[in-house]
């Protein structure tokens, strides 16, 4: 082999997230639909499932394959009841990417809007479980202006909860 192989592979970051999920053919597709996801690689056991495959997201990859139960891997959150990570997935235009996603079946947990840190920003659950923030950066907001901000926004929660 000829050259030094680099130990971070071409078009990868440091860090890349690898999902286990259950079905993870329709979450190939549903990620594709709703996000635009672009299919790098996909490597099937002799049964169809799926043992490694790799999404394109914006600038970043996402490696994802079928759970595997006895054989040491992470369990998917729908064996979990929940997830424990949030994947934060910044866009040009976060409305139309939020609107894309729930049409093709997220299901909203928090509503799309304009936050105290400067970002357009909402959440949705995707039908395998796993969590996802969708934000479009809209404003550079200074630290003193942000903590004015939060500082309101938990006043005017503290309200509505007395």
């Amino acid at each position: 082999m000829a050259g030094k192989v680099k130990a971070v592979p071409e078009g990868t970051h440091s860090i890349t997230a690898h999902l286990s999920v259950k079905e993870a053919t329709k979450a190939i597709d549903f990620y594709q639909k709703a996000f635009g996801a672009q299919l790098l690689n996909v490597h099937k056991t002799p049964d169809g499932k799926v043992i490694h495959a790799t999404l394109k997201f914006g600038d970043s990859q996402v490696m994802l394959a079928d759970e595997f139960p006895g054989m040491g891997t992470t369990a998917s959150p729908q064996t979990l009841n929940g997830s424990t990570v949030v994947f934060n997935y910044y866009v040009e235009d976060v409305d139309a990417l939020f609107n894309k996603a729930v049409a093709a079946g997220a299901k909203i947990t928090m509503p799309l809007a304009n936050q105290f840190w400067g970002d357009r920003y909402g959440q949705v659950v995707d039908p395998f479980g796993h969590a996802w923030a969708l934000g479009s950066h809209v404003e550079d907001v200074a630290p003193e202006e942000m903590e004015r901000r939060a500082n309101a926004m938990f006043a005017e929660m503290g309200k509505k909860t007395a």
